[in-house]
């Protein structure tokens, strides 16, 4: 792999790490401050989707390169895991989105291979996404607010992300692949930055609290 092609993707993996994780401290802030069940799943995403690029970033470090392959496969597993709270969020079906929140857990007890693992946890994330996606829309064409169209704009961005992270699973040595993928993703949890701040301050407003 390219020595600069290398670089600029620990650098979009530890940007990840910071707006995931930006995300996460704004949601849990509106938490604490006025009880939302919504930004505690939103807290509980983007802490999974954080943890999840710092594994993936671990296996850039040279002192601990020897667990590439293994941090790389855990952070795909905490990305779908983080997926899966962002699709919970929005789900109409609460106890269909909880079923499918099962297939996660079941994945360490199936006998399966790295490589196996991480196309599984892709092909899941996607269908998190995806289901987020398509509820979102489905709520924007009810209520018509600029947020939801934002969220949806972000779950968009990141069903492209997981799908080419799919793609980057089946042809690793295609690294555009890996390259768009992060960025995709990055460029959904930015956006999703702005309706998480403007929801957090908007109940604090509401509570008086601001």
């Amino acid at each position: 792999m390219d020595q600069n092609f290398l670089v600029l993707q620990q650098i979009l993996t530890f940007i990840g790490i910071v707006v995931s994780l930006s995300v996460a401290v704004v949601s849990y802030s509106g938490v604490r401050r006025t009880g939302s069940v919504s930004l505690l799943r939103l807290a509980a995403s983007f802490s999974f989707l954080g943890l999840g690029f710092l594994l993936e970033f671990m296996r850039y470090l040279p002192a601990i390169s020897f667990i590439g392959t293994t941090a790389f496969v855990a952070g795909i597993v905490f990305e779908t895991t983080g997926y899966f709270f962002l699709a919970f969020s929005h789900a109409v079906d609460v106890m269909f989105a909880k079923r499918l929140g099962y297939l996660i857990f079941l994945i360490p007890v199936i006998k399966l291979n790295p490589s196996q693992i991480a196309d599984v946890s892709s092909v899941l994330s996607f269908y998190f996404v995806m289901y987020g996606m398509v509820e979102t829309c489905y709520s924007y064409k009810q209520n018509r607010r600029p947020d939801t169209l934002l969220i949806a704009t972000g779950l968009a961005f990141l069903a492209v992300g997981t799908f080419l992270q799919w793609l980057s699973v089946i042809y690793p040595l295609v690294n555009i692949l890996s390259l768009f993928q992060i960025i995709m993703k990055e460029m959904g949890l930015v956006t999703w930055l702005i309706p998480v701040l403007n929801f957090v301050s908007g109940r604090l407003s509401r509570n008086g609290s601001v």
